[in-house]
Parts: C-alpha cells; structure tokens; sequence
C-alpha cells in the first residue's frame, strides 16, 4: 500500500477514535454506526456487457466465470464459500498498487473493474471478496473489510504498512478468519501475528475494536470512498 494511502487510513483512524473519546483505548474492539445497504442483486448481463465494452473478451470470460462461481458455490456450506471465493480472486488478481493501476494514490475498484483489469491492491481484493461472498449467501453480519498494519520483514520487523482483508466471523463473538491476498490459505486470526486490526467495517457499520452495540457517532460519515464504492457498483449492476 502506497504512503499517500497509508496516510489517509491513518487520518481516518484519528480521527474516528478521537470521536469516540477514551472508551475506545478500553475496548478491545470498538464501536458500530450505520452505513448503507449490502449488495442484494445482480444483472450479469449489464455486468457482461460492460466488461466486453470497456475491458475485452477476456474481461468478459471473467465475469463470465464469477457468474458461474456464484451459482455454484451459493448451495455450498460457508466453510467452502469463503475457499472458493478467496481462491477466484487470489489465481485471477494480479497485485497492483493503485498509482500504477488507476493513476491514483487511492482508489476502490469495484469488482468489475478488478476483474476487468485482473489487477488490484489489497482494497479491491477485499471489495470483490467482500461483495461475492454476499452474494453467494454469506450474511452481512459474518463479514467485515479490516484494516490493519501488516508487519513486513519477519516477526521481529519493527516495519508496518497499512493493509486491508477480509474477516469472516462464524459467530458474533467468535475469532475471526481472515482472507487475504497475502496468503492463499485462509487462516484464523491468531495465525496471523504479523497483522495488527485498526478498524473494520461493512455494509452495515463501521467497529473500531469490535463493539458489539450501536454507537450514537457518526464517523461512517468519514467514509466518502465506501459511499461512491456503492454507488458505482449499482451503476455497473450491483443493487
């Protein structure tokens, strides 16, 4: 992940956790807010037709191939959804920072544009995770994008940068799995000690820490990036 993002996560951050004042320094995760609505349909065919449009056949194979992914992963338990999920994106994605990819030092791909281009950063594997698995069936209140410092260099490194995945919470209270672009295989978050969680969030709120009840702030507001996410992806299909 580039400086100019790492800055931006850690702006955010600031200035969520300076909303909630000390209670969140006591909580081991943090508070949830409202945001807006999950992804409930799909039209492939706009979807199809865009990615030949502006991609390629190639493009179009994929999304192709993800529509069938979805159809026959949806009867599957949650345990395969989330191999076979992590597994499409992580042989199919090529790790690109956004500069290079988008011209931009931070940008949210939709899961079109990810599979069009068949690159992206940490972000939009987590976006085209997060998005398939609901569709596939997985409840909104299971997943959640997490940022968090990822050490690089080895256990020892005192070297982090900002990094996105993926958390799949089997029960509300239980530890979470993580899908990650790092690491093909999906992992409990006790195996992974080299990832340190700053703030999660999905569809229906944002945790800094983990709160399990509703918090009256509103540093959902803060997440400009999430809203536009949504908007172009019902624009390309998702609703």
């Amino acid at each position: 992940m580039s400086i100019a993002k790492k800055d931006t996560i850690s702006r955010l951050f600031a200035s969520i956790a300076g909303r909630a004042g000390n209670a969140l320094r006591l909580a081991k995760w943090g508070f949830v807010v409202v945001l807006s609505s999950a992804v409930a349909t799909t039209d492939f065919g706009r979807m199809q037709s865009l990615a030949m449009q502006r991609y390629g056949a190639k493009a179009a194979d994929t999304v192709a191939a993800w529509q069938q992914l979805i159809a026959e992963t949806t009867p599957l338990n949650e345990s395969q959804k989330l191999k076979k999920v992590n597994d499409f994106f992580n042989t199919r994605v090529a790790f690109v920072d956004d500069i290079y990819n988008w011209k931009e030092s931070d940008y949210w791909a939709t899961p079109l544009e990810t599979m069009g281009v068949a690159k992206g950063d940490c972000e939009d594997y987590s976006i085209a995770k997060y998005t398939t698995l609901q569709l596939v069936g997985v409840p909104i209140e299971k997943l959640r994008m997490t940022y968090v410092k990822a050490k690089i260099g080895g256990r020892n490194s005192t070297v982090s940068q900002a990094h996105m995945v993926v958390s799949y919470y089997p029960q509300p209270n239980a530890e979470p799995l993580l899908l990650d672009n790092l690491i093909p295989d999906i992992r409990p978050a006790s195996r992974r000690r080299d990832l340190t969680p700053v703030f999660s969030f999905n569809s229906a709120g944002i945790w800094v820490g983990g709160a399990t009840q509703a918090s009256s702030n509103n540093p959902g507001a803060k997440l400009s990036r999430w809203r536009d996410l949504i908007a172009r992806m019902q624009n390309e299909g998702l609703n």
